[in-house]
């Protein structure tokens, strides 16, 4: 591995270790769900990386840096889409088994997987944070796809690797939790992500 690429997988591992949305989400989903389920979750958020990463790529994120009703459109259903989802973490009656109304064990894997996928792909954050962090290890007279298909590859699978240690450690807790603990573990991540959605709200598109 060469110092560019080492270089921005040490950089993308402190990003990717910064608490944020995926971070509470693999949190909470370990001791709720187990570390099987949680995988789920670790998937979306993998999932996730890749579409950000491709609208990178494609310019994408260029336009929402440049255009302020496009931002504005994605920011708001992001602001909607955290809050949304931390009210209902807040309202947990902190019970420690399957996805609550699912129905099913495929519909509760889905919706593990949604949330965490959806959570990320919603943040205007996510597009022009790839378009600025991306392209300083591009070099322009190599091929393009690949460097972008290499830097996607070691990005998803540091965080593979990150969220499934944060809801590995979530799951673990998930043996000392009386039920009284883990609606303390859920109400504080829907908490954070409300907090998060409002601080969104604020964000402009300057920044």
């Amino acid at each position: 591995m060469d110092l560019p690429v080492l270089t921005f997988a040490l950089m993308a591992l402190v990003v990717i270790m910064t608490p944020g949305p995926t971070v509470f989400l693999a949190l909470s989903n370990g001791p709720r769900f187990g570390f099987a389920r949680s995988a789920y979750g670790v998937l979306g958020a993998a999932v996730s990386d890749a579409v950000l990463i491709s609208a990178a790529a494609l310019g994408l994120g260029a336009v929402l840096a440049a255009s302020a009703f496009w931002f504005t459109v994605v920011k708001w259903i992001g602001v909607a889409y955290l809050i949304w989802l931390g009210a209902q973490m807040l309202r947990s009656s902190g019970d420690l088994g399957p996805v609550a109304n699912a129905g099913n064990a495929q519909a509760g894997r889905f919706a593990i997987f949604r949330k965490s996928f959806l959570v990320a792909v919603t943040n205007p954050k996510g597009y022009l944070f790839f378009t600025a962090f991306l392209p300083q290890f591009i070099v322009l007279s190599q091929p393009v796809a690949m460097q972008y298909l290499t830097l996607a590859l070691i990005f998803i699978a540091l965080d593979i690797a990150v969220m499934a240690a944060y809801a590995g450690l979530g799951s673990k807790a998930m043996r000392f939790l009386s039920k009284k603990g883990a609606l303390w573990i859920e109400r504080t991540c829907g908490s954070l992500l409300v907090a998060m959605g409002l601080a969104l709200a604020f964000m402009r598109r300057s920044s």
